[in-house]
């Protein structure tokens, strides 16, 4: 007997605007950034908002900021200041990696999605104790050689991406839609560090010098060494299947000979199993996208990058995962539901509107599935093709953890912790406000009025009831992945700000499992932070132990720090132990995720 446990626990944004004067304001060119907002070496772009710091007119401002490219890279660390407190004794000696997008803006006028912008790779190394030197590169993919002049330093955009439109560019018969940027997660494993995309091969980089290496060949040639994939039987099967597998031998040569795309897509979120250490990757069949079906490769790793283990699943659901989960006995999926928009093809085709139109999420089913795949053996209780249908439509962005527990009546439990939204928040051309009609990024997107506020994500587990805010980016001490754990660590919002009161976020928050506690720590008005990292500190013994590495965007003076937070002492007046400074002119934008190596 299974089941999934599914109380809640942490918000996300909603579709409607946060005010209609912030709507207003993103309309008005008077107010709207010049082209482009970039930072270089030569020149730090001034930032004047009203006075008052809360006004809608900041607001704008403050969103932008927080998405300025920056052109600048230093191929020799740069010693950081210590602008806050000291390094703590007991914190690892170790580098802290962060990637994200680094440029948005070309200079032919095209401006693109977060999500398609140039990887940009930081490095705090903290090998040095005390001294700690940061290094930033781009990571140097096919699209960004072909798109930066190597001797002017200028760019000019010419793949289309998924989520963007090009001004100056080619837009009809643009079939540069795949554009591997690299930006989305970085994890050191084998000696090597690699950046992740979601739907291309990796890109190795040098661990020292941020230099890249090339591409990972990671799951191609495994591929074809594989055997066949695991698939629900039953007396009318093969019918749909094979209706399937024709569809699909129609659409390959389309999508890997035109499109160029490669057989799967290879996601950016990985796992690292800490008791087996390995690390595992999960890639999907790009055909997937736009076919009923959707089909899974889990591959793991030992330390060495050998295969210890490959299986492949296919399930009878149009499905798009970005993240996902593991236990000791299954894979977790929670499924989000999508379908094909004829019209939103056609125009996407037609280069008018990004190429990610032709998907929209399907609200036709009430409830979310939930799909635990067997991880070494065939699950003989329940058939794992059919999912466990949770109630409510929950769109998942970031899990944080999944772990088995014995129920009460005796059957095994598996509890899920994730940031999940409502499907009517969605809208996939326009994540992170992305106006592709005008270039321009409007926050009102990435904000919810009050009655709306029912569509935020929220945090799968009990807490739940404690912590209704907007949040996201949840992480947990890694030792505890796949294993029951007590804390879970999310950037959120203060609502402080009343024209962007649900992202960006400004605050950390820790909430307790056991007893449904939460302690928090905000960065202070018009200060935004990233993702939250758990590193766990020399000779600590409980859960908590450790430290808070989160990235801080002070965008009001454009300055950058890396904030180290004592996660035992969340809430607390000294919960800050340091802070780091960026110098000025190597501000950089808003990162997507991190991860911690010790040295």
């Amino acid at each position: 007997m299974h089941s999934v446990s599914l109380p809640l626990t942490l918000p996300f944004p909603t579709s409607a605007p946060a005010t209609k004067d912030l709507a207003a304001i993103s309309r008005f060119s008077r107010f709207s950034p010049p082209a482009a907002i970039s930072y270089d070496a030569a020149s730090v772009p001034v930032l004047r908002p009203e006075p008052s710091g809360d006004s809608a007119v900041a607001a704008y401002w403050d969103y932008q900021f927080l998405f300025a490219s920056q052109r600048s890279e230093t191929r020799d660390p740069i010693l950081l200041r210590v602008s806050e407190g000291s390094i703590p004794a007991d914190l690892p000696r170790g580098i802290y990696y962060l990637v994200g997008p680094g440029l948005l803006s070309d200079d032919h006028g095209s401006s693109v999605n977060p999500l398609d912008g140039h990887g940009y790779l930081r490095a705090f190394d903290f090998s040095g104790g005390d001294s700690v030197w940061y290094s930033a590169r781009y990571v140097e993919t096919e699209a960004q050689r072909e798109e930066m002049d190597g001797e002017t330093r200028r760019w000019r955009f010419t793949h289309r991406g998924t989520f963007s439109v090009l001004r100056g560019g080619k837009r009809v018969g643009n079939l540069k839609v795949m554009k591997n940027v690299a930006n989305t997660c970085v994890v050191r494993w084998g000696g090597r560090l690699l950046c992740m995309w979601e739907g291309g091969d990796p890109y190795e980089v040098d661990p020292k010098t941020l230099g890249t290496i090339g591409t990972v060949n990671l799951i191609r040639d495994l591929d074809l060494e594989a055997g066949g994939r695991h698939r629900r039987t039953g007396e009318w099967r093969w019918l749909w299947d094979l209706g399937i597998d024709v569809a699909a031998h129609f659409l390959k040569p389309i999508l890997r000979g035109v499109f160029k795309m490669p057989p799967k897509r290879l996601l950016s979120h990985y796992k690292i199993d800490g008791k087996r250490k390995r690390l595992i990757v999960l890639a999907c069949n790009t055909e997937d996208m736009l076919l009923p079906r959707s089909n899974f490769t889990f591959y793991e790793f030992d330390g060495d990058f050998e295969l210890k283990q490959r299986k492949e699943f296919s399930v009878e659901d149009h499905l798009l995962i970005h993240d996902w989960s593991f236990t000791d006995s299954y894979y977790v999926l929670m499924g989000n539901r999508i379908k094909l928009d004829v019209a939103g093809s056609l125009v996407a085709a037609s280069g008018m509107a990004p190429m990610v139109s032709a998907l929209a999420p399907d609200p036709r089913q009430p409830s979310t599935p939930i799909y635990l795949l067997p991880r070494f053996s065939d699950d003989l209780q329940r058939d794992w093709s059919v999912p466990i249908e949770a109630p409510g439509q929950l769109w998942s962005s970031h899990f944080s953890n999944s772990f088995e527990e014995q129920g009460t009546h005796g059957g095994l439990v598996v509890q899920l912790q994730a940031a999940v939204c409502s499907y009517q928040w969605i809208n996939f051309p326009k994540m992170f406000g992305y106006d592709w009609r005008s270039s321009r990024l409007d926050p009102a997107y990435m904000n919810a009025t009050q009655d709306k506020e029912a569509l935020l994500s929220h945090l799968v587990r009990e807490p739940s009831e404690h912590w209704k805010r907007s949040a996201d980016f949840p992480a947990i001490n890694p030792a505890f992945a796949g294993n029951k754990n007590s804390y879970v660590y999310a950037a959120t919002s203060s609502r402080s700000c009343r024209f962007l009161p649900h992202f960006p976020f400004d605050t950390v928050v820790k909430l307790n499992c056991l007893d449904g506690s939460v302690s928090s720590w905000c960065s202070g008005s018009r200060r935004f932070i990233g993702e939250p990292t758990f590193v766990p500190s020399i000779g600590g013994k409980e859960e908590d132990d450790g430290y808070i590495l989160v990235a801080e965007y002070e965008v009001s003076k454009q300055r950058c720090h890396l904030v180290i937070l004592d996660a035992k002492r969340m809430g607390e007046a000294n919960a800050v132990k340091a802070k780091l400074e960026v110098p000025r002119q190597l501000t950089f934008p808003f990162g997507f995720h991190g991860f911690w190596t010790n040295t």
